[in-house]
């Protein structure tokens, strides 16, 4: 959802997240109220409702001055001891080339006091920042009731057709017995039919027992048969063989993005729940400090690494984010998954 009200919000926020552009003060102070209601839907305490309030507010300001097309999602996170509040911040702003100083008390470019990026970074538990002179920045902050878990191994993104109020895209991550695995899941179409072909995909996904990518890509097949069907596609990362293990049907891209370079993983033609004719597991090599990346046919492939200095080195969540913001397309939904050995 991409919008400045709040009125249907608390469904949004706890399924997903909700999506808003940032463009004047009014818009800020919705973020603040959405993010609030999220808390008090996960049950944060005050202070940390308090802290929350000054990153919602504060993130969504410094989109309102600084930024060009600055969109913001607020979601819930989760891992299996509690849950917390993200808040993402994309923008097309100018960037910032000395990280360090911009987020220091007293650095401003607005005639402002300066406080914001550091009161960001003070009152989140956690938070990840990524800026590109001349492309902009790309913002992640939680809020976690008590002591964060230690950053996510995986995180994707999605975002809706513009016009639609719910995305046909989806993802999920998960670990089962050992296997590190995740999916990248576009249901067919658009609109509330794609997005329930997706959701079939997730929950077929999460609940499945072990299995390596091909026979869970076909379990998911055989799930997703009373829906309209879906491209997905299952990555296992193996830190101790150095692979990744791929399975695809459908227009899934996948690559594997490192230091040395970039390999593209084959997903083969079909659609998940109606046409199959074979489903097949590649291996592929993945070296340390290197990335799995994986999208939908909403995302263009040809996003360049090289163009973004350090951003191998970021959290997933901020990757992400960046790919959605300079290589996702408007005419279509959306989705953007990057996964990383521990």
């Amino acid at each position: 959802m991409i919008g400045d009200t709040v009125a249907s919000l608390p469904e949004d926020l706890l399924n997903g997240g909700a999506w808003f552009r940032v463009e004047a003060a009014a818009n800020a102070s919705a973020v603040r109220r959405a993010a609030e209601r999220l808390a008090g839907q996960l049950g944060l305490s005050e202070q940390r409702t308090a802290d929350l309030s000054i990153v919602a507010a504060e993130t969504a300001g410094n989109l309102v001055k600084h930024a060009d097309q600055g969109t913001l999602l607020v979601r819930a996170v989760r891992d299996e001891q509690q849950a917390g509040v993200e808040i993402i911040a994309i923008d097309h702003g100018p960037g910032m080339a000395d990280l360090a100083h911009s987020v220091g008390d007293g650095h401003s470019t607005a005639g402002t006091l300066g406080i914001g990026l550091g009161a960001i970074v003070r009152q989140a538990s956690w938070s990840d920042l990524h800026s590109v002179p001349g492309k902009g920045t790309v913002l992640v902050a939680q809020v976690w009731p008590s002591d964060p878990p230690p950053p996510a191994w995986a995180a994707g993104l999605t975002r809706p057709l513009t016009g639609e109020p719910v995305s046909g895209d989806a993802f999920a991550v998960r670990d089962v017995d050992g296997r590190r695995q995740v999916l990248m899941c576009d249901g067919l179409g658009h609109g509330s039919l794609a997005a329930a072909a997706a959701h079939e995909a997730v929950h077929a996904f999460v609940s499945a027992p072990s299995q390596p990518p091909a026979a869970l890509v076909d379990t998911l097949h055989r799930r997703l048969n009373h829906t309209r069907g879906a491209a997905l596609a299952v990555a296992e990362l193996d830190a101790e063989a150095g692979l990744v293990r791929y399975a695809g049907l459908g227009n899934i891209s996948g690559t594997v993005i490192g230091p040395s370079g970039r390999r593209g993983m084959i997903s083969l033609p079909g659609i998940a729940g109606h046409q199959r004719r074979q489903i097949r597991q590649y291996d592929y090599p993945i070296e340390p400090g290197a990335v799995v990346l994986m999208h939908s046919d909403g995302v263009v492939d040809r996003f360049d690494m090289a163009d973004y200095p350090g951003l191998l080195t970021h959290s997933p969540a901020v990757i992400a984010a960046t790919v959605l913001r300079d290589a996702g397309v408007r005419r279509d939904d959306a989705g953007v998954l990057v996964a990383r050995l521990p």
